[in-house]
């Protein structure tokens, strides 16, 4: 499974977030694409529409076992993708910023 840390991350990289509409109302990286796990496959022409040709697709769920299945299935399409390693409660407790859908601070849930 190609993985990456969020200390690896910059806000320029794309980033999907997986989770469900619940917990990206909470809180998520302010310049992630939100596509829940369960809309993935149905939505994901969006995804290709909006990741970058010759870039990396960053998969973000709350603890990274969400995000590894949609890695997973992005890999087997040919795309480069890679799973963010911990999730949302990683990027939370290394001081990421997180936002929540007004753009005022938000949580993890």
């Amino acid at each position: 499974m190609p993985t990456v840390g969020v200390d690896a991350l910059s806000d320029s990289d794309f980033l999907v977030d997986v989770r469900e509409d619940d917990e990206w109302q909470a809180g998520h990286a302010a310049h992630a694409m939100h596509i829940p796990i369960s809309e993935f496959v149905a939505r994901y022409g969006e995804l290709t529409e909006a990741a970058p040709q010759d870039g990396r697709v960053n998969v973000i769920c709350r603890s990274g076992g969400r995000s590894a299945q949609v890695t997973m299935y992005l890999v087997q399409q040919g795309i480069d993708a890679v799973n963010v390693d911990g999730g949302m409660e990683a990027w939370h407790a290394a001081g990421r910023p997180v936002v929540d859908t007004k753009g005022q601070p938000g949580f993890v849930v």
